[in-house]
Parts: C-alpha cells; structure tokens; sequence
C-alpha cells in the first residue's frame, strides 16, 4: 500500500555523490581562472563553498554580475572539465550504480541531477557508461536555468517523471549544503547527505539533512528505515 511515507521519487547528485571526480570541480576552476589571466587563489573559497550551485551562478558572483566574463568563464570550466573527465580521472562512488539499480527495481524513479551544463554532464554519462543507469538526468537548464539551492531541479524531477503525487515521497541525497538546502525547499520526505564529497556532517546537518551516510550505498536502507 502507498502512503506518505513511501518514498516513491529518488533525487541524486552526481559529482561527489554518486560519481567520484578526484577534486576536478577545483582543478577546472583553476584552469578556467588561469585562462582568463585570474588569480584562482582568489576564487576558491567561494568555489568551495558554493559546491552544488550551478557554476554559471558561481561565476556571475565571482565577477561581480558581469555576465560577458561569467558566461566566459564557465565555457572555459566546462572545456577544462571535459578535458579533466577525457583523461579518465572519473569513477563510480562505490556502489553508486547497483543503489540505482536496486532503488529502481523496487519501483521507485531515480533521476541524477548536477550543477554542470548538459554538455558536461552528458560527458560523464558517456565516460561513465549510465546513459540509461536513471529514468531521467537534469542540469540546471532542464529546470529554467536555476541549479541548487534552489528547489527547482528537484520540482522539475517530479513533474517530469509524474512519479509522486506529494512532495514528501521524494528522497533528496548529496554531498553538499547546497544539495540539503535544495531537497529542504522542496519539501523532501527524507534528505540525506553523504561523506563522500564536498562537505562534511556538520555542514549538511546545519542545512537540512534528516540523515547523513558514509556514501550513497547506504541510501537504500535509510529508505526502508524511513518508511518503517
């Protein structure tokens, strides 16, 4: 029987969460700052601290909303981080794929979201051979534009898979404070924050995480802990 409590929608981050990059979010940022002649030493503390926002987002403050040198700026992180990815510096967090697989043939829809552009996106997927490993990926401009901390990629998760009639039978998981936020706004049933990434305990609990797990292969039983 479904309830309230059924967690019928899974929401996942890529990097850092499901996909393990070796630090290529900071080493593209580097080589995006240095090709445009900034000193990336300014940057990264913010870059840091915003992991999980959309990274045109991060450039437009970073460059005080100029939006010529932010649209520049991540055209030159999106190349670095193709590169980076092409080079095979990319894996599977353990266990990423068979959780998405179990969570599936329970019944439920998993969708896997980022803050990358689609074309970054779709380059992991390639690399990665998960074309078909979800129901349905999303990128920031699958959701008007707006990545996390805004709720929308995950509100576009559920109307596009029409897989949930109640928001509080979504499952959110990520590694950020950001992610949190994201699935808080939404009003996810369960928010889940992983180790395995960009922030640790502290900060995800302080943004909204109901649980907080060494890696996303420990979603499925927090799940059926969940609706118990």
């Amino acid at each position: 029987m479904t309830t309230q409590n059924t967690l019928g929608l899974i929401v996942l981050d890529m990097a850092g969460t499901t996909v393990a990059d070796d630090g290529l979010v900071e080493a593209a940022f580097t080589a995006a700052a240095e090709r445009l002649g900034e000193d990336p030493a300014t940057m990264i503390g913010h870059v840091r601290a915003t992991m999980g926002e959309s990274k045109i987002t991060v450039f437009r403050h970073l460059f005080g909303g100029d939006e010529d040198r932010a649209r520049r700026a991540n055209l030159a992180f999106e190349q670095a981080y193709g590169e980076l990815v092409d080079g095979g510096r990319i894996a599977p967090v353990p266990g990423a794929a068979e959780t998405v697989a179990a969570l599936r043939e329970q019944g439920r829809a998993v969708v896997l979201t980022t803050g990358f552009a689609r074309v970054t996106q779709d380059a992991l997927l390639d690399v990665l051979g998960w074309r078909d490993l979800a129901d349905l990926t999303l990128c920031p401009a699958d959701a008007g534009g707006r990545g996390r901390p805004y709720p929308d990629l995950v509100l576009t998760a559920l109307l596009r898979t029409a897989a949930v009639d109640d928001v509080r039978r979504i499952a959110v998981a990520g590694d950020t404070s950001y992610d949190m936020l994201s699935g808080v706004r939404a009003g996810a049933g369960l928010v889940a924050g992983v180790l395995t990434g960009a922030h640790a305990e502290p900060a995800l609990k302080e943004n909204g995480a109901t649980r907080v797990l060494p890696s996303i292969a420990g979603l499925p039983a927090a799940i059926r802990e969940y609706e118990s």
